[in-house]
C-alpha cells in the first residue's frame, strides 16, 4: 500500500465532514472546500493505486523500480 492511498483516504474523509459541516451550519465556503478535499483526497488514491500496480508489474517482471 502506498502512502498516497492512506493519505488520499484521509482527505477524502475529511473532505465529506466539511461537507456535512457545511450544510448543517449553512456555510457554502466550508461545504465548497469539502468538495475540493474530497476531490483532491480521491485523486491521490488514483495516484497510489498506479503506483502500486507498476511496482506489482515489475515484481512480476523480475525487476524492482525501487532498486533504481
Amino acid at each position: 500500500m502506498e502512502k498516497e492511498q492512506v493519505t488520499g483516504k484521509v482527505d477524502e474523509l475529511k473532505g465529506k465532514a466539511k461537507q456535512t459541516v457545511g450544510n448543517v451550519t449553512g456555510n457554502p465556503n466550508l461545504h465548497d472546500e469539502g468538495v475540493v478535499d474530497e476531490a483532491k483526497g480521491k485523486v491521490k488514491q488514483a495516484y497510489g493505486d498506479l503506483k502500486d500496480t507498476i511496482k506489482g508489474a515489475d515484481r512480476k517482471a523480475g525487476t524492482d523500480v525501487n532498486d533504481k
